[in-house]
């Protein structure tokens, strides 16, 4: 179920770059050509991007694409590959996601009951709405890690 969600969420996040391609030539284009542009517009690029970061991670951790020392992981027997599957999961990315998620809700909070807004003059407003990122992407991040310790833990257990 976990990795049927981080899958529909990389396809919409993969829908974003593609929706941020065509803001960003339009953008260009207005400020180049027809010299006209808009701050709102320049901070919403910014924040697809935020979009694409964020929600890229955990599908980039269930599609083992993230970085890893390969040179030597590549020789390791399936066994010692779980169990450092096991291990990084457990104790280096579900405890940053927890403290992240623990930290950015208060930091979304903060931001929502300040009614947070861009200093720029024409800027977007809500400024919660994409601090609110931060916190949910970790939490898709924790589960896709909990979904990988436990593939693991069955796989090690079977060798």
């Amino acid at each position: 179920m976990v990795e049927k969600i981080i899958s529909y969420l990389g396809l919409f996040t993969a829908m974003i770059v593609a929706l941020l391609v065509v803001l960003v030539v339009y953008d260009a284009t207005a400020r180049y050509i027809f010299s006209s542009g808009s701050i709102a517009l320049q901070e919403l690029e910014w924040h697809l991007f935020d979009v694409i970061i964020l929600f890229g991670i955990a599908y980039t951790l269930k599609e083992s694409a993230h970085v890893r020392v390969d040179i030597f992981y590549a020789s390791y027997s399936l066994k010692t590959k779980a169990l450092i599957e096991i291990i990084s999961t457990l104790f280096f990315i579900l405890p940053f996601s927890f403290l992240i998620i623990y930290i950015g809700v208060e930091f979304v909070q903060m931001s929502y009951l300040q009614h947070e807004a861009s200093s720029n003059p024409g800027g977007l407003e809500y400024r919660y709405l994409v601090k609110s990122l931060m916190p949910l992407s970790f939490v898709f991040l924790s589960l896709q890690a909990l979904s990988i310790a436990y593939k693991s833990f069955q796989e090690y257990k079977a060798l």
